[in-house]
């Protein structure tokens, strides 16, 4: 009975497959958990300078930081921000399907693009399509740093600075619930003018001691830190979609088990049948 054999030992591996991606599952639940814990710490930090932020670009101040002037966009940069590892379903495919397609808008209105890549994913698709790439950061690992993103986010202010590019998007991985993970993608430079009636007529802030050491700390800042959260946020995002991949991997594992199960009962059944009707036949010959 070879064929019995070789389902047993297929039935064998499905299983051991099974055992790994429900630890992978669980372990990603894990992740997900503590993930998501530091991005919601992180969120009222986020939004509250964005407001701030906000209020200075809609304001007259005596000093004017060089990332609060609109311009022509003649040329655009980008920071993408995707995962270091795979085994996390659509998230990364969906990512740059949304990048492919605004920077075929971009091209289409004869803008050019410069990328900073963040994680290795966005490393290794970028080598396959194509693209300026500027500064590339791998291997961020599970719990990021501001420290590690700081040396490819300045390439991009300074380029801003330079004049070099006329805006800055970052595109990540927007964390909805559980169950859905959305590619967004959100302005950084220039700075936008918080959308607020009360706020559209002349005024500023009163600085203490100096307008453009504020000011200047305060916008790097706040680009360090959307950048930061961005990267938080994609990594709960990896391991809630992860913990879905692997959930799916495991009832799949399950239902190949249950039609393995039936194939070798049915190829057993058929060789009991086989060795009875052998013996029958020799019976009756003698």
């Amino acid at each position: 009975m070879a064929i019995g054999k070789e389902i047993r030992k297929k039935i064998g591996s499905v299983e051991n497959t099974q055992k790994i991606t429900g630890a992978m599952q669980l372990v990603a639940a894990s992740k997900m958990r503590r993930t998501r814990e530091r991005m919601e710490e992180g969120r009222p930090y986020s939004n509250h300078i964005r407001q701030v932020i906000g209020h200075l670009a809609n304001s007259n101040p005596e000093y004017r930081h060089t990332y609060m002037n609109a311009r022509e966009v003649r040329r655009m940069g980008y920071i993408v921000v995707s995962t270091d590892k795979g085994l996390c379903g659509g998230l990364n495919a969906n990512l740059f399907r949304e990048l492919v397609r605004t920077m075929a808008e971009w091209d289409a209105q004869g803008v050019e693009i410069d990328l900073t890549l963040i994680g290795n994913k966005a490393a290794a698709f970028f080598r396959a399509f194509g693209g300026n790439v500027v500064a590339t950061i791998n291997n961020i690992g599970e719990q990021p740093s501001v420290e590690t993103l700081i040396g490819g986010v300045k390439v991009m202010l300074d380029a801003f600075e330079a004049g070099d590019i006329d805006r800055l998007d970052i595109i990540s991985n927007e964390f909805v619930t559980t169950m859905t993970q959305r590619p967004t993608i959100k302005p950084l430079l220039p700075l936008d003018p918080e959308d607020d009636d009360a706020l559209k007529r002349r005024w500023d802030y009163i600085y203490e001691p100096d307008a453009r050491q504020l000011i200047d700390g305060l916008v790097t800042r706040f680009i360090e830190g959307q950048v930061y959260h961005a990267v938080i946020e994609n990594t709960a995002c990896e391991q809630a979609a992860k913990m879905i991949a692997m959930k799916n991997a495991t009832d799949a594992a399950e239902e190949l088990i249950g039609e393995l199960t039936l194939l070798y009962n049915n190829a057993r059944q058929a060789s009991i049948t086989q060795e009875i009707a052998e013996i029958v036949g020799g019976a009756a010959a003698v």
